[in-house]
């Protein structure tokens, strides 16, 4: 299957250029088994699995932001987690029911869903360092797919919701997470107590706060504000050090 081509360079890890904030995605989807894949960059020695906030690979800024991935060196998959059936961007739809979707897509529903994107991985491409990156509702399952036996060596999650003190606690690897300002997801309590769990872990953490930033700041930021596109930026390149640190794909 025919991948996109991305020139790229080591030094290109901290070129902002890299970060396409508009324009028309340049990545594929394919279907494997049940579930579509948006694919991305060109073939690597470590591939990003791309998990998405709960709008899905529909949304412009979330195909975007993983053909920045690709331009940054990693073949990036982001498996459609929802079947074609993502949240409303407007999440107060008054047809839109959010508990109704984030029951119909819980753990017992997503992760199968996650354990055949690794298995897609390997076996289209014959890859097996694989990381993950998430966002929102992707960021719980980023933490997820580093608990033992799911076989992804480092993750990144950008303002993660949901995720349970039980969840950090069975990590096995290294983990960064990117912080808002404010998040009513993730307040300054609950961060606090992340912090505290990870402290527990044992494992290679970082966290970075970023100022000026609500939820959803790692993939929708508004870059017409300096602060805001300055944290979407700075949350993109941290991911990218931490698997570039944590993997051997440069």
């Amino acid at each position: 299957m025919p991948l996109v081509s991305q020139a790229c360079a080591a030094s290109d890890a901290t070129n902002a250029s890299i970060v396409a904030h508009a324009g028309e995605p340049i990545g594929e989807e394919v279907k494997f088994g049940n579930t579509t894949f948006y694919i991305t960059g060109k073939q690597s020695n470590t591939a990003v699995l791309y998990l998405t906030d709960v709008f899905g690979i529909q949304l412009a800024e979330n195909k975007l932001l993983a053909d920045s991935f690709g331009r940054a060196g990693y073949l990036t998959i982001a498996p459609d987690m929802f079947g074609g059936k993502p949240a409303p961007v407007d999440l107060i739809d008054p047809g839109f029911n959010m508990t109704g979707f984030l029951y119909q897509n819980r753990p017992e529903v997503i992760d199968p869903i996650l354990k055949s994107s690794v298995d897609f991985i390997r076996e289209r491409f014959s890859v097996n360092n694989i990381v993950a990156t998430g966002y929102c509702f992707g960021g719980r399952y980023a933490f997820r797919l580093l608990s033992e036996g799911r076989h992804v060596k480092a993750a990144f999650a950008a303002h993660p919701s949901l995720l349970e003190d039980g969840e950090i606690a069975n990590i096995t690897g290294p983990v960064s997470v990117a912080a808002a300002e404010t998040d009513d997801a993730m307040p300054v309590e609950r961060r606090h107590e992340i912090e505290e769990q990870l402290l527990k872990t044992e494992q290679t953490y970082s966290i970075s706060l970023y100022s000026g930033t609500m939820h959803g700041f790692g993939v929708r930021a508004n870059v017409s504000d300096p602060e805001q596109r300055f944290a979407k930026e700075a949350a993109f390149f941290q991911a990218v050090r931490w698997f570039d640190t944590w993997t051997s794909n440069k």
